[in-house]
């Protein structure tokens, strides 16, 4: 079963289909989720959380600032210690994590296109302790 095309029709037809072959795919982000500009390849980082193996452009850097000691040795150190305003070091760790882990630990959301784009959703606040639909038991 053949069917007859006139040849009008099949340069039509060839036209669309060039034209659907090098119209490139929707990208989400401007920057594809990394920060390699120019860069063929870049150093792989494990993930603090789950150690995967993550691009290092690609993963979610934060720093983690907790006091070297807890606050009841704290209080004792100050109280035993001769300098009256000697203040204890803070103990900073890079944690590196993979997006899975960002979003599931809360590191990052998730936002919507409107947010992306705009100055205002670049910077992160984190919610307040509470708010949710939970009791918190």
């Amino acid at each position: 079963f053949w069917l007859k095309v006139s040849q009008t029709q099949a340069q039509c037809w060839l036209s669309t289909c060039e034209a659907h072959s090098s119209r490139a795919m929707p990208s989400k982000r401007r920057n594809n989720g990394r920060s390699k500009h120019g860069r063929g390849h870049t150093a792989i980082v494990r993930c603090s959380n789950c150690a995967r193996c993550v691009p290092k452009d690609k993963a979610i850097k934060r720093f983690q600032v907790r006091n070297m000691v807890d606050a009841s040795s704290q209080r004792d150190i100050r109280e035993a210690s001769v300098y009256s305003t000697f203040m204890l070091p803070k103990l900073y760790m890079k944690m590196i994590y993979c997006v899975s882990c960002a979003i599931h630990g809360r590191v990052v959301r998730v936002r919507n296109k409107v947010l992306r784009a705009s100055p205002e959703g670049r910077i992160y606040k984190p919610a307040g302790k509470g708010g949710g639909k939970g009791d918190g038991k």
